[in-house]
């Protein structure tokens, strides 16, 4: 058995976007097939979470399919976990590890404030390390209000390998004393995040980049109180397509959005795998096949941006392959039974979203079709005479089907007559192939359609 454990660790404070999802997609994949993908639920800060944002991110990772993976009996709350973290920090103050800071704010500010003018990084200067254990203790039962800072060693270096980046290491007087519980009692996020990590076993953390900075301090952490540290890698940040980082504060690439407009799960799945990363199969591949496809040493280090085009593409493949049944039920209260399983098959090359194929059936079935410009415009430059000749074919008992070449050997031809015809059955200059529209439209409508057009100015219908 492979023992593998992964997990994403969402914080529900606003909509899942692209990049999130692809965090969690990842984090999957790497975990497929006999490995634990766990899902935790990082709520700590009440000003900025939400129930119905959880509530949303089940959805979203339920429409994407990562549900039949995820162990509800596993799933972690940090807003649940107060006294676990509580705890370990009892442990780290009892080994004198970290200690009560009263700094003010306004000092810290002026502090980093100096540093940065310096050219210095911006650091704790530690003035509170130094204090008796005693006088601290004296404070805080006082009333005087802390946070509690983590004891950095001196002169060493925090080495680790990024499974996506490579080594890294960084010099530990360039941290600082960091803050592990708030003066509110809450523990810091990469507190709180390192302890779930180490306690549920997760073997491998994968996440943003902008985590990288937490890092070495995670590590120290875990090290400090002999927890086991997972192997970490760090993604490159989801840009749009203007460069700026999607954001789930702003709904930016949201699934939400994207399931909305009709976007199939099977397409963003698929699009996701290979945003920033290398996967050697071009076909629509199922999440177990993906999986197998899927190498994270082939992530790449440079940003990746959103792509629609791309994801229309996958879009394509998907809608392509769903079963031609799916789409029949779609379409079942606008298509005659006997019509259905044909219109599906004419109408599946210009289907993009499922919505289409309703679309389609209310143009070819519906009472009414509205007109765009380029129909307006083919219907004008087909000329009136080519409906009225169309009319007499089918009150004369001619087939609908054989217009074309019925109005052909008239003397209509070429894009006029096609796109004409087309255009005054359905509104559109482009769509299924004409043949299949006379096949499939009610005989009644075709003729009064044509003969709305060889009446009307093409301006008024």
């Amino acid at each position: 058995m492979n023992s593998l454990t992964t997990r994403f660790a969402p914080s529900p404070s606003g909509l899942l976007h692209l990049g999130n999802a692809r965090t969690a997609l990842f984090s999957l994949l790497a975990a497929l097939p006999d490995g634990r993908f766990l899902l935790r639920i990082e709520d700590s800060d009440r000003a900025r979470v939400s129930p119905a944002f959880e509530a949303a991110l089940r959805v979203d990772l339920e429409w994407l399919g990562f549900g039949a993976y995820i162990d509800e009996a596993a799933i972690w709350r940090q807003s649940e976990r107060s006294g676990v973290y509580n705890d370990f920090l009892e442990r780290l103050a009892h080994e004198n590890l970290v200690y009560p800071c009263f700094c003010a704010e306004s000092e810290l500010v002026a502090e980093r404030a100096s540093l940065r003018a310096r050219g210095l990084p911006p650091r704790y200067s530690g003035r509170c390390a130094a204090l008796k254990p005693a006088d601290a203790r004296s404070r805080i039962m006082a009333g005087e209000r802390a946070v509690w800072r983590f004891r950095v060693p001196p002169g060493q270096e925090v080495g680790f390998c990024d499974v996506v980046r490579g080594p890294q290491r960084m010099a530990t007087n360039l941290l600082g004393d960091f803050v592990v519980r708030r003066a509110n009692g809450e523990a810091m996020f990469f507190f709180a995040n390192a302890l779930d990590d180490a306690l549920s076993g997760v073997t491998l953390v994968l996440r943003g980049e902008d985590h990288l900075a937490n890092t070495p301090r995670q590590i120290l952490i875990l090290r400090a109180l002999g927890l086991p540290v997972p192997d970490y890698g760090h993604l490159p940040l989801v840009l749009s397509a203007s460069g700026v980082p999607l954001s789930k504060r702003d709904g930016a690439g949201s699934l939400a959005a994207l399931r909305e407009e009709g976007f199939l799960p099977l397409a963003v799945v698929n699009y996701l795998a290979r945003l920033g990363a290398v996967v050697e199969s071009e076909r629509l591949l199922p999440l177990v096949e993906l999986a197998q496809a899927f190498d994270r040493r082939r992530i790449g280090h440079a940003p990746a941006h959103y792509d629609r085009d791309q994801l229309l593409h996958w879009q394509r493949l998907a809608m392509a392959a769903t079963p031609v049944a799916e789409w029949v039920s779609w379409v079942a209260k606008h298509v005659p039974q006997a019509d259905r399983l044909r219109f599906v098959e004419a109408v599946r090359p210009n289907a993009l979203f499922p919505e289409d194929y309703r679309r389609w059936a209310e143009i070819m079935y519906g009472e009414r079709r509205t007109l765009d410009e380029d129909a307006r415009a083919a219907i004008v430059a087909a000329g009136g005479e080519l409906f009225h000749a169309a009319v007499a074919h089918l009150d004369a008992g001619g087939v609908a089907g054989d217009l074309p070449a019925v109005l052909k050997a008239a003397g209509h031809g070429g894009r006029r007559l096609f796109h004409g015809l087309r255009a005054a059955l359905t509104g559109r200059v482009a769509g299924p192939e004409l043949k299949d529209i006379l096949a499939l439209m009610p005989r009644a409508l075709v003729a009064r359609r044509l003969r709305e057009c060889g009446s009307t100015d093409a301006k008024n219908l």
